[in-house]
Protein backbone atom coordinates (compact mmCIF):
# COMPACT_ATOMS: atom_id res chain seq x y z
CA UNK A 1 0.00 0.00 0.00
CA UNK A 2 1.33 3.72 -0.82
CA UNK A 3 -0.17 7.20 0.23
CA UNK A 4 -3.76 7.13 1.32
CA UNK A 5 -3.52 3.56 1.65
CA UNK A 6 -3.65 3.15 -2.31
CA UNK A 7 -2.42 -0.38 -3.18
CA UNK A 8 -0.30 -0.98 -6.34
CA UNK A 9 -1.06 -3.59 -8.38
CA UNK A 10 1.17 -5.94 -9.68
CA UNK A 11 0.84 -5.47 -13.16
CA UNK A 12 0.86 -2.03 -14.65
CA UNK A 13 -1.73 -2.19 -17.72
CA UNK A 14 -2.73 1.39 -18.20
CA UNK A 15 -1.25 5.02 -16.88
CA UNK A 16 -4.39 5.92 -15.22
CA UNK A 17 -4.27 2.98 -12.94
CA UNK A 18 -3.21 4.57 -10.09
CA UNK A 19 -5.85 7.46 -10.77
CA UNK A 20 -8.14 5.00 -10.72
CA UNK A 21 -7.29 3.54 -7.21
CA UNK A 22 -6.82 6.69 -5.67
CA UNK A 23 -10.17 7.37 -6.20
CA UNK A 24 -12.00 3.90 -5.60
CA UNK A 25 -14.94 4.50 -3.54
CA UNK A 26 -14.58 3.99 0.29
CA UNK A 27 -15.99 0.64 1.31
CA UNK A 28 -18.29 1.99 3.54
CA UNK A 29 -19.57 4.16 1.05
CA UNK A 30 -19.95 1.01 -1.62
CA UNK A 31 -21.68 -1.11 1.19
CA UNK A 32 -24.31 1.87 1.93
CA UNK A 33 -24.98 2.17 -1.91
CA UNK A 34 -24.81 -1.95 -2.61
CA UNK A 35 -27.64 -2.29 0.27
CA UNK A 36 -29.60 0.74 -0.81
CA UNK A 37 -29.45 -0.96 -4.41
CA UNK A 38 -30.06 -4.53 -3.13
CA UNK A 39 -33.36 -2.87 -1.23
CA UNK A 40 -34.52 -1.71 -4.70
CA UNK A 41 -34.18 -4.95 -6.59
CA UNK A 42 -37.53 -6.18 -5.04
CA UNK A 43 -40.21 -4.96 -7.31
CA UNK A 44 -42.57 -4.19 -4.76
CA UNK A 45 -40.34 -2.33 -2.90
CA UNK A 46 -39.50 -0.27 -5.75
CA UNK A 47 -42.62 0.22 -6.23
CA UNK A 48 -43.30 1.38 -2.81
CA UNK A 49 -39.80 3.92 -2.75
CA UNK A 50 -41.13 5.25 -6.03
CA UNK A 51 -44.66 6.33 -4.23
CA UNK A 52 -42.81 7.96 -1.27
CA UNK A 53 -40.74 9.65 -3.54
CA UNK A 54 -43.63 11.97 -4.58
CA UNK A 55 -45.85 11.60 -1.34
CA UNK A 56 -45.66 10.72 1.92
CA UNK A 57 -48.05 8.45 2.50
CA UNK A 58 -49.43 5.85 5.72
CA UNK A 59 -49.40 1.97 5.29
CA UNK A 60 -53.21 1.76 4.22
CA UNK A 61 -52.85 3.94 1.24
CA UNK A 62 -49.62 2.66 0.17
CA UNK A 63 -51.47 -0.95 0.24
CA UNK A 64 -54.06 0.31 -1.71
CA UNK A 65 -52.18 2.00 -3.83
CA UNK A 66 -49.69 -0.75 -4.19
CA UNK A 67 -52.67 -3.87 -4.29
CA UNK A 68 -51.02 -5.68 -1.21
CA UNK A 69 -51.70 -6.32 2.10
CA UNK A 70 -50.55 -4.24 5.44
CA UNK A 71 -48.59 -6.45 6.85
CA UNK A 72 -46.77 -6.86 3.32
CA UNK A 73 -45.91 -3.31 3.10
CA UNK A 74 -44.62 -3.03 6.88
CA UNK A 75 -42.32 -5.50 6.00
CA UNK A 76 -41.14 -3.67 2.73
CA UNK A 77 -40.87 -0.62 4.92
CA UNK A 78 -38.76 -1.91 7.40
CA UNK A 79 -36.15 -2.87 5.07
CA UNK A 80 -36.00 0.24 2.91
CA UNK A 81 -36.03 2.30 6.55
CA UNK A 82 -33.27 0.08 7.52
CA UNK A 83 -31.19 0.84 3.90
CA UNK A 84 -31.81 4.75 4.95
CA UNK A 85 -34.29 5.30 1.53
CA UNK A 86 -37.23 6.40 3.51
CA UNK A 87 -37.75 8.17 7.11
CA UNK A 88 -40.94 8.08 8.97
CA UNK A 89 -42.89 9.96 11.24
CA UNK A 90 -46.00 9.55 13.78
CA UNK A 91 -48.98 11.94 14.02
CA UNK A 92 -51.32 10.28 16.37
CA UNK A 93 -51.52 7.02 16.03
CA UNK A 94 -50.84 7.30 12.30
CA UNK A 95 -47.27 6.43 11.00
CA UNK A 96 -46.30 8.30 7.81
CA UNK A 97 -43.57 7.59 5.32
CA UNK A 98 -41.60 9.60 2.37
CA UNK A 99 -38.03 8.82 0.63
CA UNK A 100 -35.56 10.19 2.79
CA UNK A 101 -34.19 13.78 1.57
CA UNK A 102 -30.43 12.92 0.82
CA UNK A 103 -28.39 13.44 -2.17
CA UNK A 104 -28.38 9.01 -2.77
CA UNK A 105 -32.12 8.79 -2.82
CA UNK A 106 -32.59 11.68 -5.26
CA UNK A 107 -30.43 10.24 -7.21
CA UNK A 108 -31.85 6.56 -7.43
CA UNK A 109 -35.45 8.49 -7.84
CA UNK A 110 -34.10 9.66 -10.81
CA UNK A 111 -32.26 7.18 -12.10
CA UNK A 112 -35.06 4.92 -11.78
CA UNK A 113 -37.61 7.29 -14.14
CA UNK A 114 -34.89 7.36 -16.48
CA UNK A 115 -34.41 3.70 -16.40
CA UNK A 116 -37.98 3.69 -16.92
CA UNK A 117 -38.79 6.33 -19.09
CA UNK A 118 -41.45 7.73 -16.54
CA UNK A 119 -42.07 11.22 -15.27
CA UNK A 120 -42.82 12.47 -11.70
CA UNK A 121 -46.73 12.86 -11.59
CA UNK A 122 -47.84 16.76 -11.66
CA UNK A 123 -48.91 17.27 -8.01
CA UNK A 124 -51.41 19.88 -7.38
CA UNK A 125 -50.45 22.61 -4.81
CA UNK A 126 -53.47 24.47 -2.71
CA UNK A 127 -53.93 27.81 -4.07
CA UNK A 128 -51.68 30.53 -1.59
Amino acid sequence: MTEKNTPILPHCHSENESDLLRNMPDLDVVRTVAEAMKQLGDPSRLRIFWLLCHYEECVINIAAATGMTSPAVSHHLRLLKGAGLITSRREGKEMYYRASDTPMTEKLHRTIEEIAMISCPEIEHPAL
